[in-house]
């Protein structure tokens, strides 16, 4: 017996969908982003609340208690989980997405002997595996649990193509029998085309990547909708398939870079370096008390925050001086790169928890010409998204991503805590142009250290 019969179920769907829709509209602006988190979220509470009236569920007692389990390990690890963790804690939840689905897909292969649901399941199974193995991979990769460079061995071409055609070849063998030793050995295949399709992925593209495995999660869940007969998963796996595919290509677009480029670089030895190795190039080096004075007697100023903000949590002292200069009389901005930090929209979400006013935030695409009339530039924190190596060096790995234009200003500041590469893995030329001086040291001391000789002036 169900407590919905199919119309208030159908609508109820439907509500949760257009929730969905509806999160993922606020989710496209920092302004309405945590609106829109809070629609998504209800939209999904919805949705599991209509299941439990409207099906006949078996094992109901297994099935609270995994999701008491979920909850007890995702709330706490979601609520003590750094800024700078985030892009990890996105692949985690991809990967455990991933291999939901696959999961589910492998348990409903011996209720289904119709072929069209069979080629759904294989889908699932495979993707899902993919999604799992390689946000793994990528986890591991952000958190430094192994080496961040790309992971590459002779004849590793070969032996993906063989893993996939063995997939290939497998799948199509689960439809016509419907054997469940060969759908766990199709998912074996995915796990180790998972973390083959990521390991010789380096450097600044993991970020990219993560979006790509998300959107795989989303079509995996999408083709468990239709194993499972319920089309709200249709929907929803449909939403993230699609928005995923979306923001995986304006990533690559913003890095002037293809997706299959990134995906395949490292094949054809083109994938970002990831080096490690600290220059030894002499530079102009700086106190906080000359970096004040270049500040404090600017007209126009233009703050570049990147990830080494966010590792410092440098941002709130970052928003004082900015308050100190514009007391000043001196205007102040804020220059966002679409892929500063590791994730599209870190620097937003950092700097409006400093409270920075969104419209001191200005993209890319608006403040590039405002450089050439800034006094000083100052760059916490940031690295790769201001080499000139994009637009000059043909042969590097970042060449064609798009950058901000920190050169053309009078004064070039950076803050840096070494001479180590960004996460690229090159040098930029930029640290030693006779327009540029370091403040070296912990982003968020030196900008105390400046905020302080500022307005001691």
């Amino acid at each position: 017996m169900t407590l919905l019969d199919p119309v208030w179920t159908s609508l109820l769907y439907l509500a949760a969908a257009v929730f969905f829709i509806l999160a993922l509209r606020g989710l496209s602006s920092p302004r309405t982003a945590r609106r829109g988190n809070l629609v998504g979220a209800f939209g999904a509470l919805v949705a599991v609340v209509t299941v439990f009236l409207s099906a006949r569920l078996d094992n109901i007692p297994w099935i609270i208690a995994a999701i008491a389990v979920g909850t007890a390990v995702a709330a706490p690890v979601a609520r003590r989980v750094k800024m700078t963790q985030m892009p990890q804690l996105v692949a985690l939840f991809n990967g455990v997405g991933g291999g939901a689905a696959a999961l589910v897909a492998l348990l409903e292969l011996s209720h289904n002997a119709d072929p069209w649901t069979r080629l759904a399941i294989v889908f699932t199974l495979l993707v899902g595996a993919v999604s799992f193995a390689g946000s793994g991979v990528t986890f591991a990769k952000l958190q430094e649990l192994m080496t961040t460079r790309p992971v590459v061995f002779p004849g590793l071409p070969v032996v993906m193509a063989a893993v996939l055609l063995a997939a290939v070849g497998t799948a199509v063998a689960v439809v016509l029998t419907g054997s469940l030793a060969l759908a766990v050995l199709l998912m074996v295949l995915g796990l180790a085309a998972g973390v083959l399709l990521v390991l010789p992925v380096g450097g600044a593209d993991v970020p990219i990547v993560i979006s790509l495995l998300n959107a795989f999660t989303g079509l995996a869940v999408a083709a468990s909708g239709v194993v499972l007969g319920n089309v709200l998963l249709v929907v929803a796996g449909t939403l993230v398939g699609a928005s995923g595919t979306i923001l995986t290509r304006a990533m690559a677009a913003a890095m002037g870079r293809s997706v299959a480029g990134i995906l395949f670089g490292a094949f054809r030895g083109g994938s970002t370096a990831g080096s490690t190795a600290v220059s030894e190039r002499p530079v102009r080096s700086s106190s906080p008390e000359d970096v004040a004075v270049l500040l404090g007697y600017a007209q126009r100023v233009i703050i570049v925050p990147g990830y080494g903000l966010a590792v410092a949590q440098g941002q709130h002292t970052a928003a004082e001086l900015a308050l100190a200069l514009e007391a000043r009389g001196i205007e102040v901005d804020f220059a966002i790169h679409p892929v500063a930090g590791r994730m599209p929209g870190h620097m937003n979400v950092l700097l409006a928890e400093a409270n920075v006013p969104y419209e001191s935030l200005k993209e890319m695409g608006e403040i590039n010409s405002e450089f050439r009339t800034a006094d000083v530039a100052l760059v916490v924190g940031a690295n790769d998204v201001v080499n000139p190596a994009a637009k000059t060096s043909s042969g590097s790995p970042i060449y064609g991503m798009p950058i901000l234009e920190v050169a053309d200003a009078r004064q070039v500041i950076f803050l840096k805590r070494s001479m180590r590469p960004g996460f690229a893995g090159i040098e930029n030329e930029l640290l030693y142009e006779p327009q540029t001086s370091l403040l070296f040291g912990d982003a968020k001391d030196s900008l105390a250290k400046v905020l302080g000789a500022v307005k001691a002036l």
